[in-house]
């Protein structure tokens, strides 16, 4: 029996939509999000401001045409507002403020770890992939890797691995390209959608996603369970770091500050109704395991059969 899709959000959630169905509210709410986030970067050590100002004086079309994939054409939900960015991911400004971004959101998952927040969240979830998998991957892909940051990370830990990152955003891959020259860490990127790779039958033993699947509706993130099976060898594993929805935070999340996550994250009421681990059983993965590791946050392990 297929599971069917429940996007049904609850009494908070669908007060809070009611709101940021009027637009003039809705950006209100995108704008003061991202003025918070800036806010939060700069008092705790992270120069926003400069370090994108440094990042934009760069020949970024000449990286973009080295990882730019012509012929993709962008699903449909692909093509909308994220993150408080009128043209979502498919941005420069969005491409070049991730890492900034990431520090500042990220700072308050655990007391006084400020801008080693990110760092710490990082090592929780590799934390969980090292004692879960017993077997070193040799082949690894990062779906939705965005300008790199998870696929540097999974570097460090599987220094012996071939890491593929892919991404559906030109400009994040321009970037992770970019950082991977400054690096020396030669890793193959590769622009598409998550759900079609085209990438080769069973030829990883590891695919990662961190912090990808809030970002999607329900029917892309069952397409890529089935993609990911394809992908892994007999004996692999998918992994899944990601919000975790029956967490105390955002149990008690305030309807103001609701408001403000939900005006950046289009999916999240899809993506915290939907049941994984049913999911994943019905994409073909067994031993399915949640794990959380952080007091916001969850990695999901399945193998492939």
């Amino acid at each position: 029996m297929t599971a069917a899709l429940n996007t049904s959000p609850g009494l908070a959630s669908r007060l809070v939509n009611g709101v940021l169905a009027i637009k003039p509210l809705a950006n209100l709410a995108k704008q003061k999000a991202r003025q918070m986030m800036i806010k939060r970067a700069e008092e705790i050590g992270v120069p926003w401001t400069k370090q994108v100002e440094e990042l934009r004086s760069h020949d970024w079309e000449g990286q973009l045409a080295k990882v730019q994939n012509p012929s993709l054409t962008y699903p449909q939900y692909y093509v909308r507002s994220f993150h408080a960015y009128d043209s979502g991911n498919l941005s420069w400004d969005a491409a070049l403020e991730v890492e900034v971004a990431a520090k500042a959101v990220h700072a308050k998952i655990w007391p006084d770890a400020g801008s080693q927040g990110d760092d710490k969240l990082r090592q929780s979830y590799h934390d969980v992939l090292t004692s879960q998998i017993a077997n070193q991957p040799r082949d690894i892909v990062d779906l939705g890797c965005s300008v790199g940051m998870s696929t540097f990370a999974l570097q460090e830990v599987y220094p012996q691995a071939k890491i593929t990152g892919l991404d559906l955003s030109p400009y994040f891959l321009a970037v992770a390209n970019y950082r991977s020259q400054q690096r020396n860490q030669p890793i193959n990127w590769v622009q598409a959608a998550a759900e079609s790779t085209g990438l080769p039958d069973a030829s990883f033993d590891l695919v990662s996603t961190f912090l990808m699947f809030h970002e999607l509706p329900q029917s892309a993130a069952m397409q890529i369970f089935r993609e990911a099976r394809r992908l892994l060898r007999p004996g692999g594993h998918l992994a899944i770091m990601d919000m975790n929805p029956k967490s105390e935070v955002f149990a008690k999340m305030p309807p103001y500050i609701l408001t403000l996550l939900k005006s950046t994250e289009p999916y999240l009421d899809e993506y915290f109704a939907l049941d994984f681990e049913r999911a994943l059983v019905e994409a073909g993965f067994a031993d399915v395991s949640i794990t959380g590791n952080s007091p916001r946050h969850r990695t999901i392990i399945a193998s492939r059969l």
